[in-house]
């Protein structure tokens, strides 16, 4: 396995801070209605429309069952947030779109944030890295204007990761990594987004490892 200085990891942690946001095949648990008509692959890899049914409802890892009609649509344009960048229905305008005009997502990992326009930049990048990435949603909590997700990064290590150590290349791993999501909503859109992805399990199993004689040397 390769192995990357502490600096080096938190770099690269900036780099793939969107990771949880590529999303390139359907959630094995979920379906991610597509607002405004749209179709979208469910769990059974069925296609529904935007609405989400009592049945579409019921196949989602639901921690609760008695959600309210505005709960209903704040999850809605969370899930189609994720389904807009997936990378065989990418839409980076409709992602953005997703959010309020002073919308932003935090990666709480990497240390860094992205406003307005960026917010779209990682995800054809995401695309390259994993090019059949999704997200395994397995619990999910709404409470009014927020909607929270237990949910595994998974995908196949198929594209060059780029690194202030050099290049490593990819070898067809797989990748399964523990993420949380928070989404915080105002009026339809969203306010907030903070993601927390187990980058350490990530690059672990695309055959990185944190150089700890690196940090032990300086001390």
């Amino acid at each position: 396995m390769k192995s990357l200085g502490w600096k080096t990891i938190i770099a690269t942690a900036a780099v793939t801070s969107l990771a949880g946001l590529a999303v390139a095949a359907a959630p094995t648990q979920a379906a991610s209605p597509a607002v405004g008509g749209a179709h979208v692959r469910t769990a059974g890899g069925s296609r529904a429309h935007a609405a989400l049914s009592p049945r579409e409802l019921a196949a989602l890892p639901l921690t609760g069952r008695h959600l309210t009609r505005h709960e209903i649509a704040n999850l809605a344009v969370v899930l189609n947030a994720y389904h807009v960048a997936e990378g065989k229905s990418l839409d980076v305008p409709a992602f953005v779109n997703s959010f309020a005009e002073d919308g932003v997502f935090n990666d709480e990992v990497a240390g860094k944030a992205y406003q307005g326009k960026a917010l779209g930049d990682v995800l054809p990048y995401m695309a390259n890295l994993f090019p059949d990435v999704h997200r395994d949603l397995k619990r999910i909590t709404v409470n009014g204007d927020v909607v929270s997700i237990e949910l595994s990064i998974q995908g196949t290590f198929e594209g060059p990761l780029q690194t202030p150590a050099g290049t490593v290349k990819p070898t067809g791993a797989k990748v399964d990594a523990p993420t949380a999501d928070f989404w915080y909503l105002r009026d339809g859109k969203v306010e907030k987004f903070n993601c927390y992805v187990g980058y350490t399990k990530m690059y672990s199993d695309m055959g990185v490892n944190l150089d700890w004689a690196s940090a032990v040397d300086k001390h």
